[in-house]
């Protein structure tokens, strides 16, 4: 017995100012923040230690904006459950951190469709550009930010005439000096931890070992993820591919490991998927800061870029070219 087969758009389907709604909302909750520190070994001290998120920020357990961030995107997979490849995210801004406790629900709205040319021997495909807004509980903007998803087509052959020029898209307005959280305490977290001098701009780093991928499915099961190519390998291709958070967290915990007193993300400039991630695969960056500002009453903000490749049995490949703004100590 045969019915109606359950699946998201296609890349037709899709129409400018569509939006997503009724991706089920999520408490965040400690076994979350376990299950996926547990997947990405993440070392963010304010995530992992509640007396000292509690003295710095007034509020505890703090969630780790990885997790938020996967969450939010998990959640506008709604969206996107024929996706093959994301191809970037712009100007992830945080409008507030969450707490453990917190609720969140998104939005995901359609602002861009380009339609992709024809290539021998591949699928039609398209461009979707989507604007992710997640609130909590109280209405307030936790995560505001452009994600573009190439969609297949599922009349192949076919011409939507949708030709946006995605790159000129509002972006959200990234991280500054304004974004940094007024009633935190970071001098207490200096006090606390040791933090010294903030690093020096152009510094950078070779990090000492690669992380395995693994717990893939997971991963994109707890954060809500939808897709399809990340769950049934039939569908991706042959092989299974990697939420592209998974490849990003990792490439967190590898940035911590080289700059240890980091206190928080506050936004990602920019966020390139530039290859596939497969599971198996061993991630490698280079971390470097591109730019260190003072902060008045002491810290900085800094912007780092993370460049990562991987490797199973085949040569070294470029995955993701990140950068991201932080709170330094």
């Amino acid at each position: 017995m045969s019915g109606a087969v359950a699946e998201g758009p296609w890349f037709e389907d899709f129409r400018r100012g569509q939006r997503f709604e009724r991706a089920p909302s999520v408490t965040l909750t400690s076994g979350q923040a376990a299950v996926h520190q547990s997947i990405v070994g993440d070392r963010l001290r304010l995530a992992l230690d509640d007396e000292l998120a509690g003295a710095v920020t007034g509020r505890a357990p703090l969630a780790h904006p990885g997790l938020v961030c996967d969450l939010a995107i998990g959640q506008s997979t709604l969206a996107t459950q024929h996706v093959k490849a994301i191809l970037f995210y712009r100007g992830l801004v945080f409008g507030r951190l969450p707490a453990i406790g917190d609720t969140l629900r998104t939005v995901t709205e359609v602002v861009g469709l380009r339609q992709n040319r024809t290539r021998p021997g591949r699928p039609d495909t398209g461009l979707v550009a989507l604007r992710v807004t997640t609130r909590d509980q109280h209405d307030e903007i936790v995560l505001d930010f452009l994600r573009c998803a190439m969609i297949p087509l599922r009349d192949q052959g076919i011409q939507t005439g949708h030709a946006d020029v995605l790159d000129d898209l509002a972006v959200p307005l990234g991280p500054s000096p304004g974004s940094v959280p007024e009633d935190w305490d970071l001098a207490v977290f200096r006090a606390s931890t040791g933090a010294g001098a903030p690093p020096a701009g152009g510094s950078a780093w070779t990090v000492g070992g690669g992380d395995v991928v693994s717990s893939a499915p997971e991963l994109a099961r707890l954060t809500l993820n939808i897709a399809r190519a990340h769950h049934d390998a039939r569908q991706a291709g042959g092989r299974r591919l990697v939420y592209g958070g998974h490849t990003i967290g990792l490439a967190f915990a590898q940035v911590c490991r080289v700059l240890p007193d980091l206190v928080t993300v506050l936004g990602w400039r920019s966020c390139d998927h530039v290859g596939p991630v497969y599971e198996g695969d061993t991630l490698r960056s280079t971390v470097t800061v591109e730019r260190v500002s003072a902060l008045p009453g002491g810290g900085a903000l800094l912007d780092i870029r993370s460049l990562v490749s991987a490797d199973a049995q085949e040569e070294p490949r470029y995955v993701l070219d990140w950068r991201f703004t932080a709170l330094y100590g």
